[in-house]
């Protein structure tokens, strides 16, 4: 299965363009990460007060949380313009100083994936983010001379979900840290329901809960099961989404009850019964499973790390008891032997 096709990836893929549409404007229709929110509205007010801009801003966590969508809620909660880019799509040192050069007073930066800014993009920043000015070098060789140009006041927003690749220069520089956690199941069916409003499908109380449940903690995610749901609700001609249309849909997906697809129970059954439950390395298990070692480690590690499902050891990777636990019972409903 390639990763693009996978309805549990927290990555954004080509199907999530009705992101724009479901996204909160403000931060009163922003669910979840209260801390966060408490913490901003401090921020932004005290900013507008001063009739300054907001200070650089630093979001981090795992992907599918809503990182974009705070930064336009700032944009807009503040009254600014926001340029949006990516890390990756700043090739040149030149594509940087044409955006920064482009930016007007108290405008909001939007940098994704600002983890992947190359080395000689970023050096760029420096001066930009505390003294907002740019360092131009015209000329080569002994000719060469350096021009200071100054730039409007703006606040640049980055996002990553690897803080820690982060170059502490860079990461000093951010005035504002936040981290967004995983949601909760009762915020994700609060989401759920309002997408569905929006989207116009009607969907009772259950229902939402239980697509709450095998979210993984993530709104993207979230949103992606309601429209398959909804499907399945329309192929059998009901004008509301019940808990039976609920949980026949993520059975027909192959979603359990804590949000484990058919590629997680992969890799869990490789590593218990083709190298009696660990330690077994991240390559050896990658031809394995016939999963890609990158995408092991990014893409679903993380969340069986989360559920205490396997461990991470200096020799390999460990299934724990809990994973053996949920894969009998999982077998058991199926009336089939765990050791079969």
């Amino acid at each position: 299965m390639f990763e693009e096709e996978r309805i549990l990836t927290s990555e954004r893929t080509e199907n999530d363009e009705y992101e724009n549409v479901l996204r909160p404007k403000t931060l009163d229709q922003y669910v979840g990460q209260q801390k966060i929110k408490k913490n901003l509205k401090i921020y932004m007010h005290s900013a507008k007060k001063r009739e300054e801009s907001l200070d650089h801003v630093l979001l981090y966590g795992p992907p599918g949380l809503g990182k974009t969508t705070l930064s336009h809620i700032i944009a807009n909660e503040m009254g600014a313009e926001i340029r949006v880019t990516s890390g990756p799509a700043i090739e040149r040192a030149g594509d940087l100083a044409a955006i920064l050069t482009n930016l007007s007073s108290n405008s909001i930066l939007f940098i994704d994936e600002i983890h992947r800014l190359n080395h000689t993009v970023e050096e760029i920043l420096y001066p930009a983010m505390e003294d907002y000015a740019l360092d131009m070098v015209l000329g080569k060789g002994p000719s060469a001379r350096t021009i200071r140009l100054t730039l409007p006041r703006f606040t640049l927003i980055g996002a990553t979900t690897r803080a820690g690749m982060l170059s502490s220069p860079l990461r000093d520089r951010f005035g504002v840290y936040f981290r967004l956690e995983l949601y909760n199941i009762q915020e994700l069916s609060t989401i759920i329901k309002r997408s569905a409003n929006i989207l116009n499908i009607q969907i009772d109380d259950k229902a939402s809960m239980e697509i709450a449940a095998r979210s993984r903690g993530t709104p993207r995610i979230a949103n992606r099961l309601l429209k398959r749901v909804r499907d399945f609700a329309e192929y059998e001609d009901m004008e509301k989404i019940t808990l039976g249309i609920a949980k026949n849909a993520l059975k027909c997906m192959e979603i359990d009850e804590l949000g484990l697809d058919n590629v997680d129970r992969n890799i869990l059954n490789t590593i218990i019964d083709k190298f009696g439950g660990g330690p077994v390395g991240l390559d050896t298990l990658s031809a394995a499973s016939g999963e890609e070692a990158n995408t092991i480690e990014d893409v679903y590690e993380p969340y069986l790390l989360q559920l205490g499902f396997i461990a991470r050891t200096p020799r390999g990777r460990v299934c724990l008891k809990r994973a053996y636990e949920h894969l009998q019972k999982a077998y058991d409903k199926q009336q089939l032997s765990f050791f079969d």
